[in-house]
């Protein structure tokens, strides 16, 4: 009986083991996993003392482990200016002290190609200078050297910008086998300069074309990359309809390939023959292939507007030199 009474004793004793506080009873409360965090606690409060969430606003930009920046911000780059090299200056002097500018650049300046077309040229064997042949990258021509180009005597050129409002019947090139009028006839007298048309207007196509001797700007302006913006109007033999106008709008295959227009619309109080194109695409004579693709023919288009030029105050068959401020835009397209 005692026995019994001593065991359940101990079975109630369990029981109350959270209200007691004497003998090994009490050593259980020592292991309690849920306390534990209490010296956690005490670990996690030493970072306190960094705590830099709290102190931005004190000496945070002062301490030097808080002045690092991103390698890629501008603010950054003068920093650790040292560990790049220095961007080589366009005019370099040669060992004999006299300042002279790399061939390549001699050669885009004279209107001939562009800076990068000239390297390829000159490695080819194209170019001399004082009668030798010259195909090293980086070779510096000074004042009083005479280049030559596959033989022909060029010069440093100041650089022209001509703009010309085309007028029918006159073909964009150079010269022309068959006699047909050129473009170049109606810039004759523009410059003494040799310039270039910076692409091409069909020989029955009108408005803005553009002529100059500057390589560079000519290559940025018809590379594809570029997307260089040209706004046309176009005349049509009948009504554009709303779903072909619809259909164009939104992109379609012509000849394999996906033919995407900036914008198409209807020319304010005009009928519905007359239609303004806003499009970049450089394939050859994109404009009437998109209509004709419909079913329609042009029967007069207009190029009014060639990246950012307009031909105001330009009557046709007349041409000007462009302005700082246009010649200023070009060069940051």
């Amino acid at each position: 009986m005692n026995s019994s009474k001593n065991s359940s004793g101990g079975r109630h004793q369990g029981k109350k083991k959270p209200q007691t506080s004497t003998g090994k009873k009490s050593e259980p409360k020592k292991f309690e996993a849920k306390k534990k965090p209490l010296t956690t606690a005490d670990r996690k409060s030493e970072p306190k003392k960094f705590d830099a969430s709290k102190k931005p606003s004190g000496n945070f930009r002062d301490k030097p482990a808080f002045k690092r920046e991103s390698p890629f911000s501008k603010k950054a780059r003068p920093v650790s200016g040292e560990e790049r090299p220095t961007p080589k200056p366009k005019q370099v002097k040669p060992e004999n002290g006299i300042e002279g500018i790399r061939l390549n650049k001699y050669i885009s300046n004279s209107g001939i190609c562009s800076r990068r077309e000239a390297d390829v040229y000159i490695k080819a064997g194209s170019a001399t200078v004082n009668g030798k042949l010259v195909t090293e990258m980086g070779h510096i021509v000074t004042l009083g050297d005479e280049v030559r180009f596959d033989g022909s005597l060029i010069n440093q050129e100041q650089k022209r910008y001509i703009l010309l409002n085309k007028p029918k019947n006159y073909i964009t090139t150079m010269e022309d086998e068959r006699g047909r009028k050129t473009v170049m006839e109606l810039i004759a007298n523009a410059t003494k300069e040799r310039i270039y048309p910076v692409g091409r207007l069909d020989r029955n196509t009108t408005g803005l074309l553009l002529f100059t001797n500057d390589g560079e700007l000519a290559k940025k302006l018809t590379h594809p990359k570029s997307n260089i913006q040209k706004i046309y109007h176009v005349s049509l033999d009948k009504k554009l309809s709303n779903s072909d106008l619809i259909k164009i709008s939104e992109g379609f295959m012509l000849d394999e390939k996906r033919v995407i227009v900036d914008d198409i619309s209807y020319v304010v109080n005009q009928p519905k023959t007359e239609v303004g194109v806003k499009i970049h695409s450089g394939r050859n004579r994109i404009v009437r292939r998109i209509f004709e693709h419909f079913e329609y023919s042009v029967v007069k288009l207009d190029r009014v507007i060639f990246a950012g030029l307009t031909k105001k105050d330009l009557p046709r068959g007349h041409w000007r030199h462009l302005t700082e401020m246009e010649l200023n835009t070009l060069m940051m397209l």
